[in-house]
């Protein structure tokens, strides 16, 4: 199953308009200012200078990474500004970084100008090659979006499609779509990338659930919701919920889609038609066969999932939805789970010391993302903590407090949370690490393995960002592994 060509596609002419620009459009009349030189927005840069258009690049950080790069695109005669913090320069496009806020200056002087902004989804979307463009399966949510998006390139390359990764997973989507030899792209969307997407149009879509998390960003819950919403927009053949967060199933009831695109849900329960869901110990399809009023497809086990927490069953069901929205078989969905290697930092398994499991869920950035994690093992010893990031704890202690044998707390942020365990789980014993410095995470190891007992599970699902002590999550995932692997040396393990 292919992509549908749309009629603004198929305007091959060689407008002076760039609302109307594409690949084999006149670039080298225009000239794009592209905001953020990091991994998308080098590539986007990179893209815009091959096909020959006038390319200012600007950044308001002026750190080693940057000028490496800086320096990379001057070479290629980039006009590049680091330290910039000015409203936007003369040009006829403004090519915009997840990282900048929707109410940057920058994008607000461009849109007050009437200067198009487009985000890196929408410039991969205009680059692609018409006549051998790939298909586009997006998928976005709060949590899990890596791990399904990952899923789902494993069941697709499984059924025998020529396809990768791309998008918020780290692999510039514009770079991929310039070496485009695919049939289909899993593409990972963040919610930051967005605002400013005007004529994506996927095949298939998920919105894997909601919670709190950016309001930093959008400024608001509500336009953080509206952002996530456009995921849906213009989806040719399926839009994907979860049944079980109807904030999903209200965004796509409200998407303007193409006509024929199907509503599709997926459950952890039994499902109803049009679902995906769970009987027994298997993942079956009741939306994508024929006879679906009164039977279900058997799509694989749940022990083909690794780890088969509830929220990475739930991830599955949704890469199986967009899977078989592209016409992907059901014995390349279950060996597609088999041969899926899960990405680093998301409920790893690291070691075990004493009859103590170790579990690195540092990509849990967020309280909706630790919750999970808590609720997948019966007695945890819990590590969190650092950059909040505006959130509260309190629903999250309440509902996961039996699952706590002890708690560590790390980080800038860790009153916040330490107020929702005196208020909801008093009793809890924790320790408070009053330290900043990356030497804290053996530390924290230390004190955790001190609380537990055999068949504890040790679980670093901070709920917030690392930044005020770690480069990133991975950074602080590796440090704990690394703790880890120290203590079991230690035990002889």
């Amino acid at each position: 199953m292919g992509a549908r060509v749309s009629a603004d596609d198929t305007n091959l002419g060689m407008s002076s308009d760039i609302n109307n620009a594409h690949r084999l459009s006149d670039w080298s009349q225009w000239t794009v200012t592209v905001a953020g030189i990091g991994i998308a927005g080098f590539s986007c840069a990179d893209a815009l200078m091959q096909l020959g258009a006038t390319v200012i690049v600007i950044d308001a950080g002026d750190g080693e990474k940057q000028r490496e790069r800086a320096e990379i695109l001057s070479t290629l005669d980039a006009d590049v500004r680091l330290g910039y913090d000015g409203m936007a320069p003369d040009c006829d496009l403004l090519i915009v970084s997840p990282g900048l806020r929707p109410s940057a200056p920058v994008i607000v002087d461009a849109l007050e100008r009437g200067i198009p902004v487009w985000g890196e989804l929408e410039l991969a979307w205009r680059l692609r090659d018409l006549e051998t463009a790939a298909a586009w399966l997006t998928v976005t949510g709060t949590n899990g979006k890596t791990t399904t998006t990952l899923m789902l390139e494993s069941m697709l390359r499984a059924a025998g499609y020529r396809t990768t990764s791309a998008g918020n997973i780290g692999n510039s989507l514009v770079g991929v779509v310039m070496h485009d030899e695919l049939d289909v792209i899993a593409v990972e969307v963040g919610a930051p990338q967005l605002p400013f997407v005007h004529s994506v149009s996927a095949v298939a879509s998920v919105c894997l659930n909601i919670a709190d998390d950016h309001i930093d960003h959008f400024g608001s819950m509500e336009d953080y919701v509206a952002a996530k919403a456009r995921i849906f927009e213009r989806t040719q053949e399926a839009v994907i919920f979860n049944v079980e967060d109807s904030v999903t199933l209200t965004m796509v009831e409200n998407a303007e889609v193409i006509d024929g695109c199907r509503a599709i849900g997926f459950t952890l329960g039994a499902p109803a038609i049009s679902m995906l869901g769970v009987v027994d110990e298997y993942l079956v399809d009741r939306a994508f066969i024929e006879e679906r009023q009164t039977t279900a497809q058997e799509l694989a086990v749940i022990d083909d999932v690794q780890p088969a927490a509830p929220h990475n069953v739930a991830n599955a069901l949704a890469a199986a939805a967009l899977a078989r929205a592209f016409g992907v078989p059901a014995t390349a969905v279950q060996q597609g789970l088999q041969d899926f290697v899960p990405a680093a930092h998301r409920i790893a398994h690291v070691g075990e010391v004493g009859g103590v499991t170790f579990i690195d869920d540092s990509k849990a950035t967020n309280a909706h993302a630790a919750q999970t994690s808590l609720l997948a093992y019966p007695s945890i010893i819990w590590i969190a903590g650092g950059m909040a990031k505006g959130q509260e704890f309190d629903d999250l202690v309440k509902l996961t407090a039996s699952h706590m044998r002890g708690v560590v707390l790390l980080g800038v942020d860790r009153e916040v949370i330490a107020g929702a365990l005196g208020r909801h789980a008093p009793d809890v014993p924790r320790v408070d690490l009053d330290r900043t410095d990356t030497g804290a995470m053996e530390l924290a190891v230390r004190e955790a393995m001190a609380m537990a007992r055999p068949g504890d599970t040790v679980l670093l699902a901070p709920g917030c960002a690392s930044w005020d002590m770690f480069r990133d999550y991975t950074h602080r995932g590796t440090e704990f592994a690394e703790a880890v692997a120290r203590l079991a040396e230690e035990a002889g393990a």
